[in-house]
C-alpha cells in the first residue's frame, strides 16, 4: 500500500485526494488548515455523471502526522505557498520519499532544489492532471475534465521509471517522463493563457472603474487575447531553443489547440467543453463588478508563472517584448512592484 499525503485543500487538492484514494493500492491523508470541515468520505463527480466515493485515511493540520509515514507527498498549492510548505515538511520526510507538485510552472523545482535535501526524489507534472472544482468544501468536488496523457519531470533519483509507473497508476492516465525539469517548469498553459485573456479584458481598466457584468473567461474569449497568446508562445519557444530540452517538448499553442491563426484559436478555446461556464475573476463592488486582484489568475500566474518565463529568457539573453509588456501590466495592476 502506497501512503500519499496531499498538501492543500483547494480545487485540485479535493479532486486529487479523492481520485487517488479511490484507486487500488493507495491510502491518502489530507494536510489542510481546516481539517474540522472535512469528511473522511469524499465524493468526486465525474464528467460522465457518475461519482467516486473515496475513503480518506486521515485529514489533519498536523504536519508530522501527515508526512512522516508518506511515500509520496503531493503539493496542490499556489506558487506563493510552495516554499513555506516545503520548509514545513523538510524535517519530517522519511528516507525514500518522493515530493512533487501537481503542476510545476509556478516554480516548484526551483524552490525544492533550494529547500529539500539532494537525496529527496522530486517530481512535477507539466500540466495539471484534471480540471477540478470544489462543490462542497471537504465533502464533494467535481472532476470536470481529464487529460489524454500526462508528462512528468523527475529529478534527484535513479528510480525515475518506477516513480513514473506509480504516478501513472495514481492518475489512471498514460504518463511519460520528460528529460528535464525545464520541460515541466516552462509551459504555455496557464502562465501564458490566463495573462493573455486578463490583459485583453482589462488593459484599459483603472481603479474605480466598475463593470456591469462578469464576462465568461473562455466562451467570450477574443482574437486580441489569442494573438497575444500566440506572440508570448513564440517568445517561449525561442527560450526553449537555447535550453537543454528536447526539440518540440512543449508543442506550440497552435499545434496543441489544432489551430492555424488567432481566429481559429479563439474558436477552439470557446468550444472546449471543460472550459464552459468559467467566469472571469471578478468581485462585486460599487453596484457592479471589478477584477478580483486576489484571484490566483493574478496572484499566481503573473509573479509565479509569467515572470518565471521572463526571468529565464532574460538570463539567456532572449528578448521577450510581449511577455515583458503583459508581465509589467500584471505586476503593476496588482501593485507587486517593489513589494
Amino acid at each position: 500500500m502506497t501512503e500519499v499525503c496531499i498538501i492543500g485543500g483547494g480545487n485540485l487538492g479535493h479532486v486529487m485526494g479523492g481520485f487517488i484514494a479511490a484507486r487500488p493500492g493507495f491510502r491518502v491523508t489530507m494536510l489542510t488548515r481546516h481539517p474540522e470541515k472535512w469528511s473522511r468520505k469524499l465524493v468526486i463527480e465525474q464528467p460522465d455523471g457518475s461519482s467516486l466515493v473515496a475513503s480518506l485515511a486521515g485529514v489533519t493540520s498536523n504536519v508530522g502526522e501527515a508526512v512522516r509515514t508518506a511515500d509520496v507527498v503531493l503539493l496542490c498549492l499556489p506558487g506563493y505557498a510552495i516554499r513555506e510548505a516545503l520548509l514545513s515538511i523538510v524535517e519530517c520526510l522519511k528516507n525514500g520519499v518522493a515530493v512533487g507538485s501537481v503542476v510545476s510552472s509556478t516554480g516548484f523545482f526551483m524552490q525544492a532544489f533550494n529547500v529539500l535535501p539532494h537525496d529527496v526524489a522530486l517530481f512535477g507534472f507539466q500540466r495539471v492532471p484534471f480540471i477540478a472544482r470544489t462543490q462542497e468544501y471537504g465533502h464533494r468536488a467535481r472532476l470536470m475534465g481529464y487529460k489524454e496523457s500526462l508528462s512528468v519531470a523527475v529529478e534527484q533519483t535513479v528510480h525515475k521509471e518506477e516513480l513514473r509507473q506509480m504516478l501513472e497508476a495514481m492518475t489512471a492516465t498514460p504518463t511519460q517522463l520528460l528529460e528535464s525539469y525545464y520541460e515541466a517548469s516552462l509551459t504555455n498553459s496557464n502562465p501564458l493563457l490566463h495573462p493573455a485573456r486578463l490583459y485583453s479584458l482589462w488593459k484599459e481598466w483603472h481603479e474605480g472603474d466598475v463593470c456591469n457584468s462578469i464576462p465568461l473567461f473562455y466562451e467570450e474569449w477574443d482574437d486580441v487575447a489569442s494573438q497575444l497568446y500566440i506572440e508570448m508562445d513564440s517568445e517561449l519557444q525561442r527560450i526553449l531553443a537555447v535550453l537543454p530540452v528536447r526539440k518540440g517538448c512543449i508543442p506550440t499553442v497552435l499545434d496543441y489547440y489544432e489551430s492555424i491563426d488567432a481566429a481559429s484559436l479563439t474558436r477552439k478555446l470557446r468550444s472546449i467543453e471543460a472550459f464552459k461556464g468559467i467566469k472571469a475573476p471578478m468581485k462585486p463592488a460599487g453596484g457592479g463588478f471589478v477584477p478580483d486582484l486576489q484571484s490566483r489568475y493574478f496572484t499566481e500566474d503573473f509573479p509565479f508563472g509569467l515572470d518565471i518565463v521572463r526571468r529565464i529568457g532574460s538570463d539567456h539573453g532572449i528578448p521577450t517584448p510581449t511577455i515583458d509588456s503583459i508581465s509589467d501590466w500584471g505586476m503593476r495592476i496588482t501593485k507587486r512592484i517593489g513589494a
